[in-house]
């Protein structure tokens, strides 16, 4: 094995080593989830090295500068206020989902109209509309990290898969006997999961556009999924109450999740996974081992429906949103409510981390999102100007910049 080259990872912190093995070039990656501006680095480097042999003593002085760097990053003081840049005419319609590619340079709007439209950030410039969806296009994802493909499900029962320069529809995978309402890339960019109204999840391979498998099961409504960041497996949330979780090699069930007494909202996994969270009607966010398929907590405190649930890059925070207009985060180590977020003045259907883990972002039915301090829970700001429900929110991985989606059939993006 011989050692190529370091690569820094910001969000979550770490380093990927590129290496040679038997004339083909491999990465692995030193996750520092627990690196802070106080780590002492020499300390830090000496564990490394005794669990990793690439790092040899002529490339701690490298290690050393790379870990210094992400510390400064982490040491960053995250003060900024945003400003709307513009406000976009996407659509002839509402909006269902807004996404950034992971650079983001770009993002993607979906729409009841039946369209998704890709747009240029930096000039707020339209650049494709992906046309051909037979009814509203629900659910839309970038294949990051990569960034040059799209996939989109419709209320049409199809996804299509798209180019992101060309704007050219490669595939469109039929199968599904009701409407698509979730799905997601493998981190691999090789396959994309569907989940549907006709209770079942699908795999469908990229390159050839078939179908690989047919995860069945639930017995109603998908209407959330998530892969690990590994991509060997998938969880499937359902309005039967239970969460799945899939072996994606074999398509075989591995766990049932039982235990919420309302329908799932959101499911998703942590950065290392092994920690699985999931969203419920039930006013709750449950917590679960992946191995085991044990739920290690239940966060209570809602008092109405929870809507959202996100870890932070990291993994080491959950944030939780309800149609009881509140926010809450929670350390994911210790189950502890860390802040609760109260100001919104209608429901809360979206949250999200920015990459740094200081800020939350929050969509709501008051037509505002607003961004708010992690730890204190102080809302910072209060993103002000649309004229109807808000559906969906996100921040770029720099976490400079912030686009909203609406039920006013417009996008804005903030920086």
């Amino acid at each position: 094995m011989k050692l190529k080259r370091f690569l820094l990872r910001y969000y979550p912190p770490g380093i990927i080593l590129e290496y040679e093995k038997g004339g083909a070039l491999k990465t692995k990656s030193i996750d520092l989830l627990d690196l802070s501006p106080e780590t002492d680095t020499e300390e830090l480097i000496s564990e490394i090295r005794k669990s990793e042999p690439l790092i040899t003593a002529s490339r701690v002085d490298q290690v050393k500068l790379l870990i210094l760097r992400l510390q400064e990053k982490l040491g960053q003081q995250d003060n900024r206020r945003f400003y709307l840049f513009k406000a976009l005419q996407a659509h002839i319609l509402p909006l269902t989902n807004v996404a950034f590619n992971k650079s983001g340079s770009r993002f993607i709007t979906g729409s009841y109209d039946r369209t998704c439209k890709i747009w240029d950030t930096a000039s707020g410039e339209e650049l494709h509309t992906l046309e051909g969806h037979r009814n509203v296009v629900y659910a839309i994802a970038f294949n990051n990290p990569y960034g040059d493909k799209i996939a989109t499900g419709s209320f049409d029962k199809t996804c299509r898969l798209w180019s992101v320069e060309t704007g050219k529809c490669f595939h469109t995978f039929r199968g599904h006997t009701a409407e698509i309402v979730c799905l997601a890339f493998n981190p691999q960019s090789t396959l994309v999961a569907t989940g549907s109204m006709d209770t079942t999840a699908k795999l469908w391979d990229i390159q050839t556009g078939s179908e690989v498998s047919t995860l069945t099961g639930h017995s109603a409504e998908i209407i959330s999924l998530s892969f690990n960041t590994v991509g060997d497996q998938l969880v499937t949330g359902s309005f039967d109450h239970t969460v799945s979780l899939w072996d994606v090699p074999s398509g075989r069930r591995v766990h049932t999740l039982i235990g919420h007494r309302g329908e799932i909202s959101s499911v998703q996994f942590n950065w290392d996974c092994s920690l699985i969270i999931t969203g419920s009607m039930d006013k709750s966010c449950r917590v679960w081992e992946a191995v085991s398929g044990k739920c290690m907590a239940t966060l209570a405190g809602h008092e109405d429906e929870v809507l959202d649930v996100c870890f932070d890059y990291t993994g080491q925070l959950i944030a939780t949103a309800s149609a009881d207009g509140t926010a809450r985060v929670y350390s994911a180590a210790s189950y502890q409510c860390i802040s609760r977020l109260e100001s919104h003045e209608g429901e809360i259907s979206k949250i999200c981390f920015n990459a740094q883990g200081s800020r939350v972002l929050t969509a709501s039915a008051d037509k505002t999102a607003r961004l708010w301090d992690v730890q204190s829970g102080v809302c910072l700001q209060v993103l002000e100007g649309h004229t109807d429900e808000i559906f969906s929110s996100a921040f770029n991985y720099e976490g400079d910049t912030i686009i909203t989606g609406s039920k006013d059939n417009t996008c804005r993006i903030w920086r």
